[in-house]
């Protein structure tokens, strides 16, 4: 895929999640003033918590906010592993967005049946306003894995045999995560150094494969920059 990848090296995670926070905020504004709502793709895994955090001590237009999800575990909705969970009790739980514009993936149903659901609810958003994403130490991003072959018009893939835990997941396909006014890919830790170098020496991981046309801007810590 040809798009700009443009790349934010910050002191450190705190910083990394502290430009994330900016950065959702002003498109959330700017989404908000132009189109009267702000459509919103969250990004799963630990990375992302930090910057939700700082979101719940925010003030912002919440009731324009309209979020998704990257990608889920099939898991019961209130278990601790679950993307929507953990989100909702960093941030969403803490902010007046109604209970109406939070879109969480089905995935209790089982990973076919949330993916069909879930379609429906991705095809009526897009475009989305901004995608935020994380990236695994071997390059996955959402719960894309390198290695997997999925349907690449589908807008959700059922995901079978995760390398990690749990096996059965869903997730937003690359086609619909692309179909994005912005993308922001977040990685700290000095385990992210060797996927985000074999990323830079244009090694064909799922995180190589997201970007809009108007590119992607990725925000990474000192540690994950490995200088």
């Amino acid at each position: 895929m040809h798009h700009s990848t443009r790349w934010h090296v910050c002191e450190d995670a705190a910083a990394v999640a502290a430009e994330a926070a900016r950065r959702i905020l002003a498109a959330a504004e700017t989404s908000i003033a132009a189109r009267s709502a702000f459509r919103m793709v969250l990004a799963g895994g630990r990375t992302p918590l930090r910057t939700y955090r700082l979101l719940s001590q925010t003030a912002a237009d919440w009731t324009g906010w309209h979020l998704y999800f990257s990608d889920e575990r099939c898991l019961p909705p209130d278990h601790d592993g679950r993307n929507s969970r953990a989100a909702a009790l960093a941030w969403l739980d803490r902010v007046p967005i109604p209970a109406a514009n939070i879109h969480p993936i089905p995935a209790e149903l089982g990973a076919e049946a949330a993916a069909a659901a879930y379609r429906h609810s991705v095809s009526v958003a897009l475009s989305f306003d901004l995608v935020t994403l994380g990236m695994g130490e071997d390059g996955h991003t959402a719960s894309l894995f390198p290695g997997q072959v999925h349907p690449a018009a589908e807008l959700t893939h059922p995901i079978h045999g995760a390398p990690k835990p749990p096996p059965d997941r869903v997730s937003l396909s690359a086609h619909a995560l692309n179909e994005s006014r912005a993308i922001m890919i977040l990685a700290t830790g000095a385990e992210k150094r060797g996927p985000i170098a074999a990323w830079r020496a244009g090694e064909p991981l799922p995180v190589a494969g997201i970007g809009s046309t108007r590119g992607v801007d990725v925000l990474i810590d000192r540690d994950a920059n490995g200088a």
